[in-house]
């Protein structure tokens, strides 16, 4: 395909090489005459590795070349991809200057041009950049209409300095946000050869998964640390014990617990989260990482409660007691904490859990409810039907299959969903809200 790429900084410059060298003709473009300069000589601009090998060979071949004459470039173009830089401002918002240089740009070469053309943001931006923002100006300044004359398209990178052409290569997935599937098709083309999931989706899910992944990249370096200094105070090795860490696939290094949802509890996280806070403190170490998630976990919990608040309704029915389904366990259940917070501001609850059911817990359980929590005991109830008749609003806490079906034949119960109890269930309106979703 003949694609053009506008900005040949980092992202740009590996981009271009390696489409080149994929079989595509490339024009690269870019204000600096120094880049185009040194790519026309079969130099690269950046310093990466095997880089240079990739621009001279493709410039030596005639499918890579650059210019500073963006309308040139596109004059026979299928395909632009936009790699210029979104810096930060002093606020920490975006600077989208270069963006919106571009995108004008482009818009006036597409003003007197009549083949269909699609343009793809692979610049970072922040979700609802490109549809309020790139769209706008696009059709202001080009006169033509997006699904019609252009196609527009978000395709997010995800590459490593020091080693971007093997990240090209071989990603764990490629994005195509897309307008409509006519814009997507060509993206497709372009990386059909790669060995990786081809995946399309909705424009600000593409803009949302690029920094959904990079802030994850940063939590996971400052949880490492806050570890290894904590290691260090106690005279352990950190690495040892991360090294370790990392071989768990199923939990630790795995999609386990990476599903938005409500709040965790049980026997182990609270406490331990705790525990390692106060050791952390006799030890004069700061982890402000790791000392936020307690009370972001207590947000959701509140961010529940106020879900409750805005359905307007006193007759709540609490559909699950303990801290996850297929389990009796009560300890550090954020339904407990939400029930408690319920009752104290005056609501009428009632609750149904079939695994939660007093006469047949033993020990620890058995004991937690009938001296912390008897007042609830006397809430529940082993009928879900009992439930439903004394309710206007059921929060759903526990992903069954009972309360799924129930779900998906509610007509009369405005529903508060903290599981997603059906994936097929995307979007809150008047009589069902999900706390993520």
């Amino acid at each position: 395909m003949k694609i053009t790429i506008i900005g040949l900084g980092y992202v740009g410059c590996v981009s271009a090489a390696c489409l080149a060298n994929a079989g595509h003709q490339i024009v690269g473009v870019d204000i600096s005459p120094v880049k185009t300069d040194l790519i026309n000589k079969g130099q690269s601009p950046i310093v990466e590795k095997d880089i240079d090998e990739l621009v001279s060979r493709s410039v030596e071949n005639g499918s890579l070349r650059a210019t500073t004459d963006l309308s040139d470039a596109l004059s026979e173009s299928d395909v632009s991809l936009i790699c210029v830089g979104t810096p930060s401002l002093a606020n920490g918002s975006l600077d989208l200057k270069f963006i919106r240089n571009s995108v004008t740009e482009i818009a006036h070469a597409l003003k007197n041009r009549s083949e269909y053309h699609v343009v793809t943001i692979r610049s970072t931006m922040l979700p609802g950049t490109l549809e309020n923002v790139v769209l706008p100006l696009l059709e202001k300044e080009s006169g033509k209409k997006v699904g019609e004359d252009f196609g527009l398209c978000v395709n997010p990178e995800f590459l490593r300095e020091g080693t971007a052409i093997a990240d090209y290569r071989n990603p764990p997935f490629t994005i195509i946000g897309s307008f409509d599937d006519q814009s997507a098709e060509p993206l497709k083309t372009i990386y059909q050869d790669l060995d990786s999931p081809l995946i399309q989706v909705k424009i600000r899910e593409a803009e949302m998964i690029k920094y959904s992944c990079n802030i994850f990249h940063a939590l996971k370096v400052g949880f490492a640390n806050e570890i290894g200094v904590l290691c260090k105070e106690m005279d352990i090795d950190s690495h040892k014990v991360m090294d370790i860490f990392k071989q768990d696939k199923e939990l630790n290094i795995s999609p386990t617990y990476l599903t938005p949802g409500f709040a965790f509890g049980g026997s182990c996280l609270p406490k331990d989260l705790r525990a390692i806070r106060h050791r952390a403190k006799t030890l004069d170490v700061d982890i402000p990482i790791l000392d936020a998630v307690l009370p972001s976990n207590q947000n959701q919990i509140e961010r529940a409660y106020r879900m409750v608040e805005q359905a307007e309704s006193k007759k709540v029915g609490l559909l699950g007691l303990s801290f996850k389904a297929g389990t009796d366990d009560l300890r550090e259940s954020p339904i407990v904490q939400l029930a408690e917070k319920l009752l104290g501001k005056g609501y009428e609850i009632s609750i149904y859990d079939s695994n939660v059911i007093l006469a047949n817990l033993l020990g620890a359980n058995k004991q937690f409810i009938q001296q912390v929590i008897p007042h609830l005991a006397k809430l529940m109830s082993t009928d879900l039907n009992s439930v439903l008749e004394c309710s206007d609003v059921l929060v759903i806490s526990q992903k069954t299959e009972e309360f799924r079906q129930l779900q998906s034949s509610n007509q009369t119960h405005k529903i508060i969903d903290l599981v997603r109890i059906s994936e097929n269930t995307t979007q809150s309106d008047n009589t069902y809200q999900g706390i993520c979703w």
